[in-house]
């Protein structure tokens, strides 16, 4: 075991205290420290699978995070175009039934509906 560092000294110092001996020449220990430290950040879409492995979980869950990510992505999308096209589709059904009843309409449906209105009228002051 020759390639492994040699273990911390310790040294009691005349008042009763122990502290560390440092092993680095007096070089090294003259000028300023500089660390470099390189951060980098993921794309959106690898953040989850990065945080999953950095958490211990296995290379199952990430490889389902890769795959159903974007797909469930790609349905709601999907989903929300089908449900967008039913609305226009039930706008566009109602302005023709409207368009054709009221067109369609004779006199007496008029005036049964001035009855049904002031009907109404009537039973909202009660």
């Amino acid at each position: 075991m020759n390639h492994l560092p040699e273990p911390a000294r310790v040294v009691r110092l005349p008042d009763g205290t122990h502290v560390y001996t440092d092993q680095t020449p007096a070089t090294l220990q003259s000028g300023p420290q500089v660390v470099h430290q390189h951060i980098h950040q993921a794309a959106p879409d690898r953040t989850v699978q990065r945080l999953a492995l950095g958490s211990g979980v296995g290379a199952g869950a990430v490889a389902a995070g890769v795959y159903f990510g974007p797909l469930l992505v790609g349905v709601l999308t999907a989903i929300a175009a089908n449900l967008a096209m039913l609305a226009f589709i039930a706008l566009i059904l109602g302005w023709g039934v409207h368009t054709v009843v009221k067109s369609l309409g004779s006199p007496e449906a008029g005036q049964a509906v001035k009855n049904a209105r002031s009907v109404s009228r009537r039973r909202r002051r009660t």
